[in-house]
């Protein structure tokens, strides 16, 4: 039995997976995910967070179609009805093109918000001012006036996304050979009735076909209400402003190593979630209780996980006087998991997070750097692990290709023997899908890396993006987890500490701001600690991917 990268291991719901044979016969839990602070920095082009990739079974997967079609010819059905309404937005786009008033299309005087994950922080209330439209054919769904003034006013949008994975050798040769295809639309709704009311739904529809193995509802789940929630602001007369907001919604915090969307498998992550904040420039604060929702097989049957809890207290403070994208934030996280497991076993896991995340960016530089230490209870025993993390780049401004060489590095904390009540593993609890570049084997967990970058503007169409990463053990008492915190190698007596090697390289073409089209491939050599504990060859993986959104 194999797995994959980035699996959310439901074991309430209707997949239960079951680590690789050589591990203890017990579950792993489901740990990876980001919030709602918007302190989002855009990452310089190049790879995308789409690369995760997930456990499986070795069986033929079927899509959920209602019952009526699978495998070859539900696939064969997909990527027909994704291809004609791709086919028919862009003969509309072209038909609409050509009926534009000459010179309607440079005349904007405001950009467009960037897309993001959440969706629902992309801001279009600026096309309100009719000066402010350029003819673009999405903008007429984007701001929909409801009173003469256009301070009520409905949005839509829509996300299609078609993505296809190749592996040879996954898990370092436990599969020789998988490929799979997923299909996603994303469409949603935006109501502001007035400045301080909004209503916000979106729904999901994410189908599997191919592979070795079944598809979790993490890549198959039909039809979902994907987000739905209520807010309301409450200015206060010092010129701040309280946001309340109830509802099922995705959450994204700072770089989301703890916090994430989980964006790159075809089902994002989203929260039954209960969140207020304080808005006062330069500071936010944000306060929230949520749970985590499942995701199944077959339509609108996805709830949340009543064995999983997250809570927060999380402050940034923008710092102006640095630069307009630099800031800090400071942050409490807590968790709680009825059902976690580790390499010393299963059990009740209560924990607390303290920590802080500095970011910024000026003349070329650009930094992120964040610490967190844990503690609280797992069995009745204590807990004590850390996490040090940093990003730093430096982009050529005035260079042919605008070229930016980075340098990532992590220190996670692991476990020095399952035989101590004390659990010294980190726990990323729900961080971001792709934590390590594209091929998505190895999780944050007991772990030292080193992770330099090369990104290269070729156009203002074309990005390239290189990358290289070199992974050790950080404790030898504890093995290696993927991404979604499943074990994938136990330390089994081991002494080695070098994990192996991994290179990545990403190109991407957007020629539309609402289609963009990406190649991915990655490689990772398996160093010593793979060569004695299993399988050891070298793995290969392939990813195509087509992004149509506006």
């Amino acid at each position: 039995m194999t797995f994959r990268h980035g699996h959310m291991l439901n074991r309430g719901g209707t997949l239960k997976i079951v680590r690789s044979m050589r591990r203890r016969q017990v579950s792993r839990p489901t740990a990876v995910a980001t919030a709602g602070l918007v302190t989002h920095e855009r990452p310089h082009p190049g790879v995308s967070d789409d690369m995760l990739n997930h456990a499986r079974q070795r069986k033929p997967r079927q899509a959920n179609l209602g019952g009526s079609f699978k495998g070859a010819s539900a696939g064969g059905l997909l990527l027909a009805v994704f291809a004609a309404t791709a086919a028919l937005i862009v003969v509309t786009i072209s038909a609409d093109a050509s009926a534009q008033p000459p010179g309607a299309s440079g005349k904007a005087a405001s950009p467009p918000p960037r897309f993001t994950p959440l969706r629902y922080d992309e801001n279009y209330s600026y096309l309100r001012d009719d000066l402010n439209r350029t003819g673009a054919w999405w903008e007429r769904f984007k701001h929909i006036p409801l009173d003469p003034a256009g301070d009520s006013y409905l949005s839509f949008g829509m996300e299609l996304r078609f993505r296809t994975e190749m592996y040879w050798n996954f898990n370092w040769g436990e599969v020789a050979f998988d490929s799979y295809e997923w299909y996603r639309a994303l469409p949603y709704a935006d109501l502001h009735l007035g400045p301080n009311v909004r209503l916000f739904g979106q729904l999901i529809g994410a189908w599997a076909t191919g592979g070795e193995t079944p598809a979790s509802g993490v890549e198959n789940t039909g039809f979902e209400l994907l987000q739905g929630f209520a807010e309301f602001r409450v200015p206060l007369d010092s010129g701040a402003d309280i946001m309340l907001r109830g509802g099922r919604q995705i959450l994204s915090y700072g770089s989301e190593r703890l916090i994430g969307a989980r964006w790159g498998p075809n089902v994002p992550r989203s929260f039954d979630a209960g969140l207020s904040s304080l808005l006062a420039p330069p500071w936010r604060v944000d306060a929230f209780y949520a749970r985590p929702v499942q995701n199944r097989i077959e339509s609108f049957n996805d709830s949340f996980d009543r064995n999983k809890a997250l809570w927060s207290l999380y402050a940034t403070r923008r710092l102006p006087e640095i630069s307009p994208v630099s800031g800090i934030d400071l942050y409490y996280i807590g968790y709680s998991n009825a059902e976690a497991e580790f390499e010393q076993g299963i059990g009740n896991e209560l924990r607390h997070t303290l920590g802080s995340r500095l970011f910024g960016g000026k003349g070329g530089w650009d930094w992120n750097f964040e610490a967190a230490f844990q503690f609280g209870r797992f069995n009745a025993e204590n807990i004590s692990a850390w996490s040090v993390a940093s990003d730093t780049g430096y982009t050529f401004l005035q260079t042919p290709f605008t070229p930016r060489i980075g340098l990532k590095a992590n220190i996670i904390s692991g476990d020095s023997s399952p035989d101590s009540p004390l659990l010294e593993t980190f726990n990323p609890m729900f961080p971001k899908g792709n934590y390590f570049g594209t091929i998505g084997l190895i999780g944050p967990y007991n772990l030292i890396d080193i992770h330099p970058t090369l990104s290269l503007r070729l156009s203002e169409q074309w990005t390239l993006q290189g990358a290289a990463v070199l992974y050790w053990r950080e404790s030898l008492g504890d093995g290696l987890y993927n991404a979604a915190g499943n074990l994938v190698r136990p330390a089994g007596g081991s002494s080695a500490r070098y994990i192996g090697t991994q290179a990545d390289v990403a190109l991407a073409w957007e020629p539309l701001r609402w289609l963009s089209l990406g190649a991915t491939y990655s490689l990772f050599l398996p160093g010593p600690f793979i060569a004695e504990t299993g399988p050891s060859q070298t793995v290969h993986f392939l990813a195509l991917e087509a992004l149509i959104r506006f």
